[in-house]
């Protein structure tokens, strides 16, 4: 059985482990795979209203298998890679409307990096860093990473930093707003845990359309934005959450909210 992701759910939040460390997690074609089916297991999964993404061992995840790519018998090929492999997780990333931790535990190179910068809260340890490492071997980024970095930290600095190919610590991407926040490596996790926690615990419907409306704003102009947050806000009040947090307001009680 591929243990190439671990699996755990817990009070409401889902835990996916990349575990291939012994090559610094990176993907090979099993383990895009199965990120993707525990992905829509996840969406499908009504006990599951938070997610964190996180590795194990020294690195988060090193990006791409080299060994899948050079095995003349193994490798599928870069279009099949991007449309089967990456691409897939990032627009699932994007479009499971529940909020998605990642806890970057070390290194976070080319496809790795750009998955983490996919979700939608990025903690990373201080002892993490963020690698475009592409130019270094003649590529062009992928798995959204010119969609979304110049987006975080602006056109000028992505740019650097994608053609340099520099390793940006976890400090520094805290700095340039790349990332959320960086903790000590040792409370990683339990930072992690409580975020996601805090998060399962809210009214996830309001977030999953939160999560809508950012991922439209890429690409509307305010007129549109506009009329969606319109749309979606009418929607939120009708969630049985809405309900539940203007009673608790009212009755000056902690909410109790069931994701509905």
């Amino acid at each position: 059985m591929d243990q190439s992701i671990t699996k755990e759910i817990k009070n409401g939040v889902a835990t996916l482990t990349l575990n291939r460390p012994e090559v610094f997690n990176s993907f090979n074609r099993e383990m895009a795979f199965l990120l993707q089916d525990e992905l829509d297991a996840c969406e499908k999964d009504d006990a599951v209203r938070a997610i964190i993404l996180t590795g194990n061992g020294k690195a988060f995840c090193a990006g791409q298998d080299i060994g899948e790519i050079t095995n003349p018998d193994l490798n599928p090929g870069f279009k099949k890679i991007l449309d089967d492999h990456y691409n897939p997780i990032i627009n699932r990333i994007r479009a499971i409307e529940k909020p998605i931790v990642c806890g970057v535990n070390g290194v976070a190179a080319g496809a790795g990096a750009n998955i983490a910068l996919a979700c939608d809260v990025v903690i990373a340890s201080d002892r993490a860093s963020f690698i475009q490492a592409f130019s270094k071997i003649g590529l062009v980024p992928d798995s959204a990473g010119t969609f979304f970095l110049p987006r975080l930290i602006g056109f000028g600095k992505a740019s650097a930093i994608m053609m340099l190919g520099d390793k940006i610590s976890a400090e520094k991407a805290e700095q340039m707003g790349m990332i959320y926040s960086v903790v000590a490596s040792e409370t990683l996790m339990e930072e992690v845990n409580l975020k996601a926690l805090t998060l399962a615990n809210m009214p996830t419907k309001a977030l999953g359309l939160t999560k809508r409306l950012l991922n439209q704003s890429m690409n509307n102009n305010l007129e549109e934005q506009l009329k969606l947050e319109s749309k979606l806000q009418i929607e939120s009040a009708s969630t049985e959450d809405y309900a539940e947090g203007v009673a608790a307001f009212v009755e000056k009680r902690k909410p109790v909210f069931k994701g509905k």
